[in-house]
């Protein structure tokens, strides 16, 4: 997901009387981050001294965060796009759109990505081949999936496409209506081609422990209300759903030092083993194979499950 961590936005509600003052910063993680802003809410009646102040904080906190991450990993994830599992025959086609968790960034090996783990668990579950393609690129927002869209030749049509993406929308401060149209014309290009579509909503940015409080909550609220407008629009335009935040963000918070790599914002490859394992239902029902789902799962016209 690329965050940049002071891009985090509050957004008051016109109900209490509040208004949003914006501060912004320059700088990033990844190449793409070239400017973020950090908003605070601030109630009516408080002084401008505190408002100030709360800026400031948030200020700081933004810059300390970017110094105890760095770019450790790099801006390439794995290369895992290949023809999984070839001996049990019959071949599925597998796509995987999105931003860097997409692409499988922080993992070491392609087998570890998330698009590998899919493709693998697929395979075995569903007792075919899977041919996996990536056109997921690191630091992607929503706006950019159809790009991704395009790189692909006209006649290509998977059996199952996968997008995550969110994260970087939510650090840009991009509009959760904006955000939304650019993930639900993908899901209708996909169904167009004859795909079924599984969607991973936005992860919930509160795990991210280098962030400190209170810039870390205002990041958590911004990420959920996204994945809640993302789960909307998928259904509504025909996509399963897995809510990540549910399924597979409480394993984040709890076990941070297992779960995240080395810049402890993208996953390690246990993180992505359990991302894989939490999306892998949704994955064999667009397929078929299986018909029950678990909590956190939803599928268009039903509601899902949880």
């Amino acid at each position: 997901m690329d965050p940049s961590v002071g891009g985090l936005l509050g957004r008051p509600s016109p109900a209490v009387g509040c208004r949003s003052t914006s501060v912004w910063l320059k700088g990033g993680v990844g190449k793409h981050l070239t400017r973020a802003g950090v908003a605070v809410t601030v109630v009516g009646g408080i002084g401008a001294g505190a408002a100030y102040g709360a800026r400031g904080l948030l200020v700081r906190q933004a810059a300390q965060a970017r110094r105890a991450i760095g770019k450790p990993l790099g801006e390439q994830a794995p290369e895992a796009d290949r023809h999984w599992k070839k001996a049990y025959g019959d071949p599925m086609d597998l796509l995987v759109l999105g931003d860097s968790i997409a692409a499988g960034l922080g993992a070491e090996k392609a087998k570890h990505t998330l698009g590998g783990r899919l493709a693998r668990g697929t395979a075995r579950s569903a007792g075919r081949s899977v041919r996996l393609r990536t056109a997921a690129v690191v630091g992607s927002e929503s706006s950019m999936l159809a790009a991704q869209l395009a790189s692909l030749p006209t006649s290509y049509a998977p059996d199952v496409a996968v997008i995550v993406v969110g994260g970087n929308d939510v650090t840009h401060r991009v509009p959760v209506a904006e955000s939304v149209a650019h993930l639900a014309a993908a899901v209708d290009d996909l169904r167009a081609r004859g795909a079924e579509v599984v969607v991973g909503t936005c992860p919930d940015l509160g795990a991210l422990r280098p962030v400190p409080q209170p810039l870390r909550a205002l990041g958590s609220r911004a990420s959920r209300q996204l994945a809640e407008a993302q789960r909307v629009a998928a259904l509504e335009h025909g996509a399963r759903v897995v809510s990540l935040a549910h399924v597979v963000g409480p394993f984040f918070i709890t076990n941070p030092d297992e779960m995240f790599s080395l810049d402890r914002f993208h996953p390690s490859a246990h993180g992505y083993k359990r991302t894989a394992k939490a999306m892998l239902p949704s994955v064999l029902a667009a397929l078929g194979v299986v018909q029950d789902l678990p909590f956190g799962h939803h599928a268009p016209g039903v509601g899902g499950s949880g």
